[in-house]
């Protein structure tokens, strides 16, 4: 449209070819510099995968052991969390593939893994944080954090949300060893006791000693703390070896925690719930 005026311009006395043709091209210059000036548009982030490819990881090796602890009341909030509907481990199946080499690996050590968590939906996550604002809910402290305040779970990293576990290649395990020890059942009202008391007096996981238990928040938890038994140290150690080998990292203060470094979904929080229908 900006073109037709000054073409109508050229059929006006006194007008010569030469000076429409300066004309134009000058508008045409014009109308490029200023396409030229204006930012690219921004790249719009995919959408989430509606099926991000998990898997259940006793399909993929039936040899790990599970004791899915947030489908159960064993757990620090007393109660099944939001979005476990089976005690599943869901997880993607380039992580589960890679546990599946780990698990290998650790039968040659005389151990079997064994998992707590995997893939944990964001509404999971989202009770957490409701579950930490309530302060006077606190039935399980004595056994999950004994010797730290409620309200310091999150600000000192016990807890998160978003939680790399919603991404799907996160995994919360241990070693147990082979032939495996009987597995103590846990009674919802039972007296609880501390996750940094001695193996023996804490509840009887059938791991091998870690020197705290699962999901215990305290410094006795941190990978690096010398504060443990010779013993807990080396299982610690152990552990995270066969972890790192796998491609896996481990969390400074959680000894149970590992990501899987080449996650397909690292920037994506998925809350599909944990059932065997949201494989695939």
């Amino acid at each position: 449209m900006a073109a037709r005026p000054v073409l109508d311009a050229g059929r006006r006395p006194g007008w010569s070819r030469m000076a429409v043709v300066l004309v134009v091209g000058l508008v045409a210059g014009l109308v490029t510099a200023a396409g030229c000036s204006r930012p690219p548009p921004a790249p719009q982030p995919s959408p989430a995968p509606a099926r991000p490819g998990f898997v259940v990881l006793s399909d993929v090796d039936s040899r790990i052991r599970a004791d899915i602890r947030y489908a159960s009341t064993h757990n620090f909030v007393g109660q099944p969390v939001a979005g476990y509907a089976e005690p599943l481990c869901l997880l993607t199946a380039t992580a589960a593939e890679a546990l599946r080499a780990v698990q290998d690996a650790a039968l040659a050590t005389g151990h079997t893994l064994k998992v707590y968590d995997c893939y944990r939906p964001q509404r999971a996550a989202d009770e957490f944080r409701t579950w930490a604002a309530r302060p006077d809910d606190q039935q399980m402290k004595a056994e999950f954090y004994p010797r730290v305040a409620k309200s310091d779970l999150f600000p000192r990293g016990y807890l998160g949300a978003p939680s790399a576990h919603s991404r799907g290649s996160t995994v919360d395990l241990t070693l147990v060893a082979v032939p495996a020890p009987g597995q103590a059942r846990y009674v919802p009202g039972q007296p609880l006791v501390a996750c940094t008391a001695p193996r023996a007096e804490r509840f009887g996981d059938n791991s091998v000693d870690m020197g705290t238990g699962f999901d215990c928040f305290d410094p006795l938890a941190h990978t690096g703390t010398t504060r443990i038994s010779v013993t807990a140290r080396e299982n610690r150690r152990l552990l995270r070896q066969l972890m790192t080998d796998g491609g896996f990292a481990g969390y400074d203060r959680e000894w149970w925690h590992f990501r899987y470094r080449a996650e397909p979904w690292p920037d994506t929080y998925f809350d599909l719930p944990v059932t065997r229908s949201s494989a695939g």
